[in-house]
Protein backbone atom coordinates (compact mmCIF):
# COMPACT_ATOMS: atom_id res chain seq x y z
CA UNK A 1 0.00 0.00 0.00
CA UNK A 2 1.10 3.96 -0.82
CA UNK A 3 2.64 4.82 2.40
CA UNK A 4 1.36 8.38 2.83
CA UNK A 5 -2.32 6.93 1.54
CA UNK A 6 -1.73 4.79 4.75
CA UNK A 7 -0.85 6.62 7.17
CA UNK A 8 -3.96 9.56 5.81
CA UNK A 9 -6.41 7.09 5.79
CA UNK A 10 -5.19 6.08 10.11
CA UNK A 11 -5.27 10.10 10.72
CA UNK A 12 -8.58 10.52 9.32
CA UNK A 13 -10.57 7.47 10.29
CA UNK A 14 -7.96 7.14 14.46
CA UNK A 15 -9.55 9.45 17.42
CA UNK A 16 -7.79 12.62 17.41
CA UNK A 17 -6.01 14.09 20.87
CA UNK A 18 -8.21 17.13 20.63
CA UNK A 19 -11.91 16.30 19.78
CA UNK A 20 -12.56 19.69 18.12
CA UNK A 21 -10.56 18.34 15.29
CA UNK A 22 -12.78 15.25 14.25
CA UNK A 23 -15.91 17.80 14.71
CA UNK A 24 -14.67 20.23 11.93
CA UNK A 25 -13.34 17.14 10.35
CA UNK A 26 -16.99 16.24 10.40
CA UNK A 27 -18.32 19.32 9.33
CA UNK A 28 -15.50 19.58 6.79
CA UNK A 29 -17.19 16.19 4.75
CA UNK A 30 -20.86 17.33 5.50
CA UNK A 31 -20.49 20.44 4.13
CA UNK A 32 -19.01 19.51 1.07
CA UNK A 33 -21.69 16.81 0.90
CA UNK A 34 -24.21 19.43 0.71
CA UNK A 35 -22.99 21.50 -1.72
CA UNK A 36 -22.35 18.34 -3.96
CA UNK A 37 -25.62 17.17 -3.22
CA UNK A 38 -27.02 20.38 -3.87
CA UNK A 39 -25.44 20.91 -7.17
CA UNK A 40 -26.40 17.34 -8.50
CA UNK A 41 -29.82 18.41 -7.51
CA UNK A 42 -29.96 22.17 -9.27
CA UNK A 43 -28.23 20.99 -12.42
CA UNK A 44 -30.86 18.37 -12.43
CA UNK A 45 -34.10 20.56 -12.31
CA UNK A 46 -32.34 23.13 -15.15
CA UNK A 47 -31.37 20.05 -16.79
CA UNK A 48 -35.67 18.82 -16.65
CA UNK A 49 -37.01 22.40 -17.27
CA UNK A 50 -34.46 22.59 -20.41
CA UNK A 51 -35.95 19.14 -21.26
CA UNK A 52 -39.35 20.03 -21.18
CA UNK A 53 -39.07 23.74 -23.15
CA UNK A 54 -37.75 21.90 -26.12
CA UNK A 55 -40.06 19.36 -26.39
CA UNK A 56 -43.28 22.27 -26.02
CA UNK A 57 -41.02 24.00 -28.81
CA UNK A 58 -40.07 20.96 -30.82
CA UNK A 59 -44.09 20.45 -31.13
CA UNK A 60 -44.65 23.27 -33.46
CA UNK A 61 -40.99 24.15 -34.57
CA UNK A 62 -40.30 21.26 -37.79
CA UNK A 63 -36.79 19.67 -37.79
CA UNK A 64 -35.43 21.65 -40.65
CA UNK A 65 -36.86 25.25 -41.84
CA UNK A 66 -35.92 26.92 -44.89
CA UNK A 67 -36.52 30.57 -45.37
CA UNK A 68 -34.91 33.27 -47.97
CA UNK A 69 -32.24 35.22 -47.13
CA UNK A 70 -33.31 38.20 -48.45
CA UNK A 71 -36.58 39.26 -48.97
CA UNK A 72 -40.01 37.89 -47.77
CA UNK A 73 -41.36 35.16 -49.85
CA UNK A 74 -39.75 33.11 -52.62
CA UNK A 75 -41.37 30.06 -54.86
CA UNK A 76 -40.79 26.44 -54.98
CA UNK A 77 -39.04 27.14 -58.23
CA UNK A 78 -36.42 28.09 -57.05
CA UNK A 79 -35.27 25.39 -54.59
CA UNK A 80 -34.79 21.62 -55.64
CA UNK A 81 -38.01 20.54 -54.24
CA UNK A 82 -38.15 17.19 -55.28
CA UNK A 83 -34.25 16.37 -54.68
CA UNK A 84 -34.75 17.64 -51.19
CA UNK A 85 -37.88 15.58 -50.66
CA UNK A 86 -36.18 12.37 -51.98
CA UNK A 87 -33.25 12.90 -49.59
CA UNK A 88 -32.51 10.00 -46.82
CA UNK A 89 -34.44 10.73 -43.69
CA UNK A 90 -37.05 13.56 -45.06
CA UNK A 91 -40.53 12.32 -44.25
CA UNK A 92 -42.60 15.67 -45.08
CA UNK A 93 -42.25 18.76 -46.80
CA UNK A 94 -44.31 21.85 -45.49
CA UNK A 95 -45.12 24.69 -47.86
CA UNK A 96 -46.04 27.19 -45.12
CA UNK A 97 -47.17 31.17 -45.77
CA UNK A 98 -46.97 33.03 -42.69
CA UNK A 99 -47.70 36.86 -41.81
CA UNK A 100 -49.24 39.05 -39.05
CA UNK A 101 -52.85 40.00 -39.29
CA UNK A 102 -56.04 41.47 -37.25
CA UNK A 103 -58.29 39.33 -36.07
CA UNK A 104 -61.94 40.12 -34.52
CA UNK A 105 -64.12 38.18 -32.97
CA UNK A 106 -67.88 39.59 -32.01
CA UNK A 107 -66.29 42.77 -30.65
CA UNK A 108 -62.77 41.79 -29.80
CA UNK A 109 -59.59 42.12 -31.79
CA UNK A 110 -56.31 41.18 -31.67
CA UNK A 111 -53.33 41.33 -33.41
CA UNK A 112 -51.73 37.70 -34.39
CA UNK A 113 -49.39 35.51 -36.95
CA UNK A 114 -51.56 34.09 -39.74
CA UNK A 115 -49.45 30.72 -40.52
CA UNK A 116 -50.83 29.07 -43.16
CA UNK A 117 -50.27 25.02 -43.50
CA UNK A 118 -49.94 23.31 -46.47
CA UNK A 119 -51.76 19.70 -47.10
CA UNK A 120 -48.96 17.33 -46.04
CA UNK A 121 -48.64 18.78 -42.83
CA UNK A 122 -48.08 15.94 -39.86
CA UNK A 123 -50.55 17.03 -37.12
CA UNK A 124 -49.22 14.57 -34.93
CA UNK A 125 -47.08 16.73 -32.72
CA UNK A 126 -49.77 19.04 -32.30
CA UNK A 127 -52.30 17.30 -31.56
CA UNK A 128 -51.20 15.59 -27.95
CA UNK A 129 -51.18 19.81 -27.50
CA UNK A 130 -55.08 20.45 -28.35
CA UNK A 131 -56.94 21.82 -25.14
CA UNK A 132 -60.16 22.18 -27.16
CA UNK A 133 -61.90 20.98 -30.22
CA UNK A 134 -59.46 19.08 -32.78
CA UNK A 135 -56.77 19.69 -34.92
CA UNK A 136 -58.97 20.66 -38.18
CA UNK A 137 -57.96 22.64 -40.92
CA UNK A 138 -60.23 21.34 -43.63
CA UNK A 139 -63.11 19.36 -43.72
CA UNK A 140 -65.81 18.64 -46.70
CA UNK A 141 -64.28 21.84 -48.54
CA UNK A 142 -64.48 24.00 -45.86
CA UNK A 143 -61.74 25.34 -44.37
CA UNK A 144 -61.01 25.90 -40.25
CA UNK A 145 -58.51 27.64 -38.01
CA UNK A 146 -56.82 26.55 -35.01
CA UNK A 147 -55.49 28.98 -32.70
CA UNK A 148 -53.32 29.51 -29.56
CA UNK A 149 -54.49 29.14 -26.53
CA UNK A 150 -53.81 32.83 -25.69
CA UNK A 151 -54.87 34.04 -28.82
CA UNK A 152 -58.84 32.33 -27.77
CA UNK A 153 -58.48 33.80 -24.44
CA UNK A 154 -58.42 37.24 -25.66
CA UNK A 155 -60.62 36.90 -28.25
CA UNK A 156 -63.20 34.68 -25.90
CA UNK A 157 -63.40 32.27 -28.59
CA UNK A 158 -66.21 29.65 -27.93
CA UNK A 159 -65.38 26.76 -30.74
CA UNK A 160 -68.97 25.63 -30.24
CA UNK A 161 -70.86 28.76 -31.43
CA UNK A 162 -71.19 28.25 -35.36
CA UNK A 163 -72.59 31.40 -35.86
CA UNK A 164 -69.54 33.31 -35.22
CA UNK A 165 -66.52 33.19 -37.43
CA UNK A 166 -63.37 34.39 -37.15
CA UNK A 167 -62.72 37.78 -39.36
CA UNK A 168 -59.06 38.02 -40.65
CA UNK A 169 -57.60 41.46 -41.60
CA UNK A 170 -54.63 42.14 -43.35
CA UNK A 171 -53.30 44.48 -46.02
CA UNK A 172 -54.05 44.91 -49.11
CA UNK A 173 -51.06 44.10 -51.69
CA UNK A 174 -52.76 45.17 -54.77
CA UNK A 175 -55.12 47.94 -53.97
CA UNK A 176 -53.89 51.41 -53.43
CA UNK A 177 -53.59 53.41 -50.35
CA UNK A 178 -56.93 54.33 -48.76
CA UNK A 179 -58.55 55.90 -46.08
CA UNK A 180 -61.02 53.56 -46.39
CA UNK A 181 -60.79 50.52 -44.21
CA UNK A 182 -62.47 48.23 -46.18
CA UNK A 183 -60.47 49.06 -49.30
CA UNK A 184 -56.84 49.20 -47.60
CA UNK A 185 -57.31 45.64 -45.98
CA UNK A 186 -58.66 41.80 -46.89
CA UNK A 187 -60.71 40.32 -45.04
CA UNK A 188 -61.68 36.72 -44.93
CA UNK A 189 -64.09 34.90 -42.49
CA UNK A 190 -62.89 31.28 -40.82
CA UNK A 191 -64.41 29.34 -38.28
CA UNK A 192 -62.43 27.95 -35.29
CA UNK A 193 -61.88 24.20 -34.88
CA UNK A 194 -59.87 23.76 -32.02
CA UNK A 195 -57.42 25.60 -29.57
CA UNK A 196 -53.61 23.93 -29.20
CA UNK A 197 -51.78 25.16 -25.72
CA UNK A 198 -47.57 24.51 -26.10
CA UNK A 199 -46.27 27.68 -24.69
CA UNK A 200 -47.13 31.24 -24.15
CA UNK A 201 -44.71 32.88 -27.55
CA UNK A 202 -46.82 30.82 -29.39
CA UNK A 203 -50.05 30.83 -27.77
CA UNK A 204 -51.31 34.10 -27.72
CA UNK A 205 -49.11 34.76 -31.17
CA UNK A 206 -50.78 32.13 -33.72
CA UNK A 207 -53.44 30.99 -35.36
CA UNK A 208 -53.05 28.25 -38.21
CA UNK A 209 -55.32 27.61 -41.26
CA UNK A 210 -54.88 25.70 -44.72
CA UNK A 211 -52.44 27.71 -47.03
CA UNK A 212 -54.76 28.35 -49.61
CA UNK A 213 -57.16 30.27 -47.20
CA UNK A 214 -53.85 32.06 -46.34
CA UNK A 215 -52.98 32.98 -49.78
CA UNK A 216 -55.87 34.39 -51.32
CA UNK A 217 -56.37 36.58 -48.41
CA UNK A 218 -52.27 37.54 -48.47
CA UNK A 219 -52.75 37.65 -52.42
CA UNK A 220 -50.22 35.16 -52.88
CA UNK A 221 -50.41 32.79 -56.08
CA UNK A 222 -47.35 30.42 -55.35
CA UNK A 223 -45.34 32.41 -52.94
CA UNK A 224 -43.98 30.92 -49.69
CA UNK A 225 -42.54 32.12 -46.63
CA UNK A 226 -41.13 29.14 -45.78
CA UNK A 227 -40.51 25.26 -45.94
CA UNK A 228 -40.44 23.18 -43.08
CA UNK A 229 -38.86 19.67 -43.43
CA UNK A 230 -39.77 16.40 -40.97
CA UNK A 231 -37.34 14.05 -40.84
CA UNK A 232 -37.87 10.03 -39.42
CA UNK A 233 -36.90 9.41 -35.59
CA UNK A 234 -33.18 8.70 -35.09
CA UNK A 235 -32.31 10.69 -38.18
CA UNK A 236 -28.68 12.05 -37.99
CA UNK A 237 -30.31 15.67 -39.09
CA UNK A 238 -26.88 17.27 -39.03
CA UNK A 239 -26.20 15.76 -42.25
CA UNK A 240 -29.29 16.42 -43.61
CA UNK A 241 -29.27 19.87 -43.10
CA UNK A 242 -25.86 20.15 -44.96
CA UNK A 243 -27.26 18.12 -47.55
CA UNK A 244 -30.09 20.70 -48.03
CA UNK A 245 -27.86 23.72 -47.59
CA UNK A 246 -25.74 22.03 -50.70
CA UNK A 247 -29.00 21.83 -52.54
CA UNK A 248 -30.70 25.33 -51.86
CA UNK A 249 -27.55 27.47 -52.39
CA UNK A 250 -26.38 30.60 -50.68
CA UNK A 251 -29.67 32.38 -51.31
CA UNK A 252 -31.49 30.39 -48.41
CA UNK A 253 -31.11 29.51 -44.85
CA UNK A 254 -31.50 26.08 -43.47
CA UNK A 255 -31.71 26.13 -39.80
CA UNK A 256 -32.41 23.29 -37.36
CA UNK A 257 -34.38 23.36 -34.26
CA UNK A 258 -31.77 24.79 -31.98
CA UNK A 259 -31.13 27.77 -34.46
CA UNK A 260 -34.78 28.42 -34.92
CA UNK A 261 -35.03 29.11 -31.41
CA UNK A 262 -31.09 30.36 -30.77
CA UNK A 263 -31.52 32.83 -28.30
CA UNK A 264 -33.70 30.57 -25.58
CA UNK A 265 -31.52 27.88 -26.06
CA UNK A 266 -28.48 30.15 -25.05
CA UNK A 267 -30.07 31.77 -22.17
CA UNK A 268 -31.32 28.42 -21.04
CA UNK A 269 -27.83 27.04 -20.35
CA UNK A 270 -26.35 30.48 -19.30
CA UNK A 271 -28.97 30.16 -16.40
CA UNK A 272 -27.38 26.50 -15.61
CA UNK A 273 -23.81 27.45 -15.54
CA UNK A 274 -24.51 30.56 -13.74
CA UNK A 275 -26.13 28.84 -11.29
CA UNK A 276 -23.37 26.32 -11.43
CA UNK A 277 -20.99 28.97 -10.53
CA UNK A 278 -22.73 30.12 -7.87
CA UNK A 279 -23.07 26.93 -5.80
CA UNK A 280 -19.61 26.19 -6.72
CA UNK A 281 -18.80 29.46 -4.79
CA UNK A 282 -20.83 28.42 -1.44
CA UNK A 283 -18.90 25.38 -1.98
CA UNK A 284 -15.66 27.10 -1.79
CA UNK A 285 -16.78 28.79 1.63
CA UNK A 286 -17.57 25.69 2.80
CA UNK A 287 -13.92 24.06 2.00
CA UNK A 288 -13.23 26.68 4.03
CA UNK A 289 -13.39 24.23 7.02
CA UNK A 290 -11.21 21.77 5.48
CA UNK A 291 -7.97 24.09 5.77
CA UNK A 292 -8.70 24.90 9.48
CA UNK A 293 -9.72 21.12 10.18
CA UNK A 294 -6.20 20.26 8.30
CA UNK A 295 -3.85 22.95 9.86
CA UNK A 296 -5.23 21.87 13.70
CA UNK A 297 -4.38 18.03 12.46
CA UNK A 298 -0.60 18.95 11.94
CA UNK A 299 -0.76 21.12 14.96
CA UNK A 300 -2.34 17.75 16.59
CA UNK A 301 0.47 15.47 15.27
CA UNK A 302 3.59 16.95 15.95
CA UNK A 303 5.19 14.33 17.45
CA UNK A 304 4.41 11.88 14.44
CA UNK A 305 6.12 14.30 11.84
CA UNK A 306 9.11 14.61 14.34
CA UNK A 307 8.92 10.52 14.73
CA UNK A 308 8.89 10.48 10.68
CA UNK A 309 11.20 12.78 10.06
CA UNK A 310 14.05 11.41 12.41
CA UNK A 311 13.34 7.87 10.21
CA UNK A 312 14.50 9.71 6.98
CA UNK A 313 11.17 11.25 5.89
CA UNK A 314 11.97 14.17 3.85
CA UNK A 315 9.97 17.36 3.76
CA UNK A 316 8.20 15.97 0.42
CA UNK A 317 6.80 13.05 1.99
CA UNK A 318 5.47 14.38 4.98
CA UNK A 319 3.64 17.34 3.09
CA UNK A 320 2.19 14.68 0.50
CA UNK A 321 0.54 12.95 3.62
CA UNK A 322 -1.30 15.91 4.54
CA UNK A 323 -2.23 16.65 1.18
CA UNK A 324 -4.04 13.26 0.59
CA UNK A 325 -5.52 13.36 4.27
CA UNK A 326 -7.59 16.58 2.77
CA UNK A 327 -7.69 14.96 -0.52
CA UNK A 328 -9.71 12.49 1.21
CA UNK A 329 -11.71 14.45 3.46
CA UNK A 330 -13.12 16.53 0.34
CA UNK A 331 -13.27 13.58 -2.26
CA UNK A 332 -15.54 11.21 0.89
CA UNK A 333 -17.72 14.82 1.02
CA UNK A 334 -17.75 14.86 -3.09
CA UNK A 335 -18.84 11.07 -3.18
CA UNK A 336 -21.68 10.93 -0.06
CA UNK A 337 -22.80 13.90 -2.14
CA UNK A 338 -23.06 12.43 -5.75
CA UNK A 339 -24.69 9.41 -4.15
CA UNK A 340 -27.10 11.34 -2.36
CA UNK A 341 -27.76 13.96 -4.74
CA UNK A 342 -28.54 11.00 -7.73
CA UNK A 343 -30.82 9.29 -4.96
CA UNK A 344 -33.17 12.78 -4.41
CA UNK A 345 -33.19 12.90 -8.01
CA UNK A 346 -33.90 9.47 -8.66
CA UNK A 347 -36.71 9.75 -5.83
CA UNK A 348 -38.37 12.49 -7.70
CA UNK A 349 -38.00 11.01 -11.50
CA UNK A 350 -40.04 8.18 -10.12
CA UNK A 351 -42.47 9.41 -7.50
CA UNK A 352 -42.54 13.50 -8.24
CA UNK A 353 -41.72 14.20 -4.47
CA UNK A 354 -42.11 18.16 -5.01
CA UNK A 355 -45.58 19.54 -6.70
CA UNK A 356 -45.36 22.35 -9.27
CA UNK A 357 -48.50 24.04 -7.35
CA UNK A 358 -51.53 22.87 -5.77
CA UNK A 359 -53.65 22.41 -8.23
CA UNK A 360 -54.30 19.31 -11.11
CA UNK A 361 -53.24 21.14 -14.62
CA UNK A 362 -52.47 24.36 -13.60
CA UNK A 363 -49.00 23.58 -14.97
CA UNK A 364 -47.67 22.05 -18.06
CA UNK A 365 -46.65 19.09 -15.38
CA UNK A 366 -47.83 18.26 -12.37
CA UNK A 367 -44.15 17.65 -10.83
CA UNK A 368 -40.67 19.56 -10.61
CA UNK A 369 -38.75 18.15 -14.08
CA UNK A 370 -35.55 16.63 -13.39
CA UNK A 371 -32.91 14.56 -15.54
CA UNK A 372 -29.41 12.86 -14.28
CA UNK A 373 -26.96 13.76 -16.98
CA UNK A 374 -23.54 11.80 -16.65
CA UNK A 375 -21.28 14.41 -17.68
CA UNK A 376 -22.76 16.62 -14.96
CA UNK A 377 -21.58 13.98 -12.51
CA UNK A 378 -18.06 14.16 -13.91
CA UNK A 379 -17.81 18.04 -14.14
CA UNK A 380 -19.32 17.98 -10.76
CA UNK A 381 -16.75 15.37 -9.62
CA UNK A 382 -13.91 17.35 -11.22
CA UNK A 383 -14.23 20.68 -9.71
CA UNK A 384 -14.62 19.30 -6.12
CA UNK A 385 -11.37 17.09 -6.53
CA UNK A 386 -10.01 20.53 -7.42
CA UNK A 387 -11.48 22.71 -4.70
CA UNK A 388 -10.02 20.00 -2.84
CA UNK A 389 -6.69 20.05 -3.76
CA UNK A 390 -5.90 23.66 -3.82
CA UNK A 391 -7.63 24.22 -0.30
CA UNK A 392 -5.71 20.96 0.89
CA UNK A 393 -2.53 22.47 -0.58
CA UNK A 394 -3.14 26.11 1.06
CA UNK A 395 -2.26 24.43 5.23
CA UNK A 396 0.20 22.02 3.88
CA UNK A 397 2.41 24.13 1.81
CA UNK A 398 2.64 27.10 4.98
CA UNK A 399 2.58 25.17 7.71
CA UNK A 400 5.63 22.93 6.55
CA UNK A 401 7.79 25.90 5.22
CA UNK A 402 7.27 27.59 8.32
CA UNK A 403 6.97 24.63 11.20
CA UNK A 404 9.14 21.89 9.79
CA UNK A 405 12.07 23.93 9.62
CA UNK A 406 11.52 25.52 12.88
CA UNK A 407 10.91 22.05 14.74
CA UNK A 408 12.89 19.28 12.84
CA UNK A 409 15.77 21.18 11.52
Amino acid sequence: MNFPFYIAKRYLISKKSHNIINIISGISVSGITLGTMALIIILSVFNGFENLVISLFNTFNPDLKIEIKEGKTFTTDQLPADEIKSLPGVVSFTEVVEDNALVQYDDKQHIVTIKGLGDNFNSAALDSMMIDGRFQLKSKGRNFAVLGAGVAYFLGVNITDFSSPLSIYVPSRTRSPSLSFENAFNEKNIMPAGVFSIQQDFDTRYILVPIDFARELMEYSNQLSSIEIGTKAGADIKSIQSRVEELAGNEFRVQNRFQQQELLYKIMRSEKWVSFLILTFILIIATFNLIGSLSMLILDKKKDIAVLHSMGANNKLIRKIFLVEGMMISLLGGILGLLLGGVITWLQMEFGLLRLGSGEGSFVVDYYPVDMQFMDFVYIFLTVALIGLISAWMPVRQISRKYFMQKLG
